[in-house]
């Protein structure tokens, strides 16, 4: 793990210059932030600097270097570091990063790899990823795997010399062998922390969201149930399908049938008019790996004339925004992608910043119940 080189800086690097685009010298300060010549701080042509944002925070500018440089803990108080932040986004405030990555020997960015198989969770899982890295003077560049969860290929000559470490978001661990296998550190989400060569690991609680769908429909009165399951080879699948399972068994009277189905709506309507027509009392409840598959399998009840929920309850996961544009709208487990984003790009500053290794993440999830599950038909 690479250590930040540039926690000190010699005085006489307070007043540097380098050459702007014109081939004019350009003042730089110490924090590596470039100014146009004769541009003033507090006016419109001024870059921002850190001393603008540490008058605006009210703090030294010394404080404004550890906190963007995510340095500041045990050194800095929370809401002085909050002060910094809110002031450098109020005043639009960039770090030179070129100047930057000259001076700590560091490029700044880092590569968020997720699959091909791109939704709308990944987008929310880079947006909070990106907010803490812009935080702290990060770049970050999404990497769909042209693969899905399969070899992701490095996108650059050589990932070792264009970033500074990586995170993948439901990816196997081996598909990341041509990433870490550079010596790049590594941050895995949604990955079994168990078996991984990551640095560090941050999980949603899929398997106690699984849970939460089974004693809801349980709870409800429902002992047929059908899963709609992901036709994906991945641990997060893996995991909720054993945790639905268990649940289930743990009621002497229920029983699960599984459908398997590709992530994508025409996948799972098919996947549910094969369960729903299929020989046997019919299934009351369907419980879907994902919203889409969920949105599918609502159009396979109607189209049988089946209603949902009086006839079959419909349950998702995820919570996009797809759950409440179906009607009825969607009973699904939510999952905090945002907050997922930002705390796997946090655990990455950390293994760069050298810090001590820390137990794996896990975020709690939560069932979100809507109009598509009921208590199940009367015989």
């Amino acid at each position: 793990m690479a250590a930040d080189r540039g926690s000190t800086a010699a005085p006489h690097s307070q007043h540097r210059t380098t050459t702007s685009h014109e081939g004019q010298p350009t003042p730089v300060t110490e924090q590596g932030e470039a100014r146009p010549p004769g541009a003033r701080a507090g006016t419109d042509t001024a870059r921002v600097t850190s001393k603008d944002v540490a008058r605006a925070a009210g703090v030294s500018q010394a404080a404004v270097s550890l906190v963007l440089g995510d340095k500041w803990r045990g050194r800095v108080s929370l809401a002085k570091a909050d002060a910094v932040r809110a002031a450098a986004r109020e005043l639009g405030y960039r770090p030179n990063l070129a100047a930057r990555s000259l001076r700590l020997g560091r490029t700044r960015t880092a590569l968020l790899v997720v699959p091909a198989l791109t939704t709308e969770f990944f987008a929310r899982v880079y947006t909070g990823a990106a907010r803490v890295a812009a935080d702290s003077g990060f770049g970050l560049v999404l990497y769909p795997s042209p693969e899905g969860i399969g070899p992701a290929r490095d996108p650059f000559d050589s990932a070792r010399a264009t970033l500074d470490g990586v995170i993948a978001s439901s990816m196997a661990t081996d598909a990341l062998t041509a990433l870490y296998g550079e010596g790049l550190p590594l941050v895995m989400l949604d990955n079994d922390p168990e078996d991984t060569p990551a640095a560090a690991t941050v999980n949603l609680d899929i398997a106690d969201g699984a849970r939460q769908t089974a004693r809801h429909l349980l709870g409800l009165g429902h002992r047929r149930l059908t899963h709609l399951a992901a036709a994906v080879d991945s641990w997060t699948f893996h995991l909720r399908a054993k945790a639905l399972a268990e649940a289930v068994r743990a009621v002497p009277d229920a029983a699960l049938r599984t459908e398997t189905a590709a992530l994508d709506v025409d996948a799972g309507l098919h996947a549910a008019h094969a369960a729903l027509t299929a020989p046997g009392p019919r299934p009351t409840a369907l419980v879907c790996d994902d919203d889409i598959l969920a949105a599918g399998a609502c159009k396979a009840a109607r189209r049988l004339g089946l209603r949902v929920p009086e006839d079959v309850s419909v349950t998702g996961f995820d919570d996009l925004a797809l759950a409440t544009a179906v009607e009825p709208e969607l009973t699904t487990v939510r999952l905090p992608a945002e907050e997922f984003g930002a705390a796997g790009m946090r655990a990455l500053i950390d293994v760069l910043a050298g810090r001590p290794p820390v137990a794996p993440t896990t975020l709690p999830v939560e069932l979100i119940t809507r109009g598509s599950t009921a208590a199940p038909p009367r015989p």
